[in-house]
């Protein structure tokens, strides 16, 4: 006889994450290609000579310096393994009945519905609107008394596009001040809007706002698992209850660290990624595809039904993106010459009129 488990964990999808295969140019999980600065990769080594210890389980430095960057107290910061964590940390501190409601828009982040469902609460999922963005008015339409939870995420994954200082300003206001709005803001340092928004901005002046940030797509710290959460102090607090003890290793923490020091320099290399974005878009819409407005390190394609048809036959071209179920596929901005690699697939006669019709 085996041990009982949950029965309603049948019903949860496991995350899935982009694939990966030597032989093949990965464009498949938004991971920056640049290695880490040699001052950075100096940091994890010297942490690494200090495994045998225990990492500080506040994060206090750490904490500090990201605060600093902000211009926050220590006490609006909390850390952890990677911001998708935080995420599910926040839908814990919040839901406790089976009734409560988590909304988001959908598509997005596909760990929101998971850590939903495992927290035993319910998610509600609010179509995009016909430019795949978030549809804010139906957003706030879908909040009820049960509401406890709404994340929001600018720029959305997986379709890149995002809202500007106003749009999300008349949204928050408009939610109850009693829901806590998570302003997911994985993919922050590649906006390029006019009216650029800033989580940090918005909710400094709104305890029911909460930002989130990671180190693992601009900073280029995706295999070492660390991202942040600046919101109120009870909120911060009721965060680091249920945070898994040292889970934020001593690696981790020093790389950060480092990273934030060298944050200009990090930084610029977002213009180039932004660039090769650009000339991704332009050349797939100048070959007939529809593409979202992104403001991502990725472009997203909706394909539809042909999803992922299309993403076997990138790979058969040697090239991996990430294909969504019957709703698109998206493409990571990659190095130029990974880039060209799709690009020759993507934009060939053949598959054109295979895919497009």
């Amino acid at each position: 006889m085996s041990a009982h488990i949950r029965p309603d964990l049948d019903a949860i999808p496991a995350y899935v994450a982009g694939r990966s295969h030597p032989d093949l140019v990965k464009l498949a999980s938004n991971e920056t290609t640049f290695p880490p600065l040699p001052s950075v990769a100096k940091a994890i080594a010297e942490a690494a000579e200090l495994v045998n210890r225990y990492p500080d389980n506040a994060a206090i430095e750490l904490r500090t310096a990201i605060a600093e960057f902000h211009g926050v107290a220590v006490e609006n910061v909390a850390a952890g393994c990677g911001s998708v964590a935080l995420c599910q940390e926040l839908v814990q501190i919040t839901c406790l009945a089976p009734t409560d409601e988590v909304v988001f828009a959908w598509r997005s982040f596909e760990a929101y519905p998971i850590v939903t469902q495992v927290a035993g609460a319910q998610a509600i999922h609010v179509p995009l609107d016909h430019d795949f963005a978030h549809d804010l008015d139906a957003i706030a339409a879908a909040i009820t008394p049960n509401t406890r939870v709404v994340f929001v995420c600018n720029p959305n994954n997986p379709t890149g596009t995002a809202h500007g200082t106003a749009e999300l300003v008349r949204f928050v206001d408009s939610v109850p001040a009693h829901v806590l709005v998570v302003l997911d803001e994985a993919y922050y340092e590649y906006l390029r809007l006019e009216d650029q928004p800033n989580g940090v901005e918005i909710g400094r002046t709104r305890p029911n706002v909460l930002v989130l940030r990671t180190f693992s797509k601009a900073y280029g710290l995706a295999g070492l698992r660390v991202g942040y959460a600046i919101g109120a102090p009870d909120v911060v607090t009721a965060l680091m209850k249920v945070h898994i003890p040292f889970s934020v290793n001593r690696v981790a923490q020093a790389a950060a660290i480092a990273s934030l020091e060298a944050r200009h320099e990090l930084l610029e290399r977002t213009d180039a990624v932004v660039a090769e974005r650009n000339r991704m878009r332009d050349a797939l819409a100048a070959a007939g595809y529809r593409v979202a407005d992104s403001h991502a390190n990725f472009l997203w394609l909706p394909l539809g039904d042909h999803s992922a048809e299309y993403g076997a036959a990138s790979a058969e071209a040697g090239v991996l993106v990430r294909p969504y179920g019957n709703d698109g596929v998206r493409i990571t901005a990659g190095d130029p010459h990974e880039n060209d690699l799709f690009l020759s697939f993507a934009t060939d006669p053949a598959v054109v009129s295979r895919f497009l019709g």
